[in-house]
């Protein structure tokens, strides 16, 4: 009774579609900033490092408060007694 109408197939062009090709003009007086990369990584590494040495000694200094206020805490009771 009621069929459904499928879409007609499209068909492909017979030409074949060529994009065209452009390059860009080379600049003759540019420097390039592969120099400067070097100095750049050694910069980031160099920061890193010394973050990281940094935080080391933040989190050794707080240790080693901690555990002198808990020695001079066991020390003070063993007077009083």
């Amino acid at each position: 009774m009621l069929r459904p109408k499928l879409p007609d197939i499209p068909t492909l062009p017979t030409t074949p579609v060529v994009p065209q090709q452009t390059q860009a003009p080379v600049p003759g007086t540019s420097r390039s900033l592969t120099p400067y990369a070097g100095a750049v990584a050694a910069v980031v590494v160099v920061g890193i490092v010394l973050t990281a040495l940094l935080a080391a000694v933040a989190v050794t200094a707080v240790s080693v408060a901690i555990a002198a206020v808990v020695l001079r805490s066991l020390v003070n009771d063993v007077h009083k007694r």
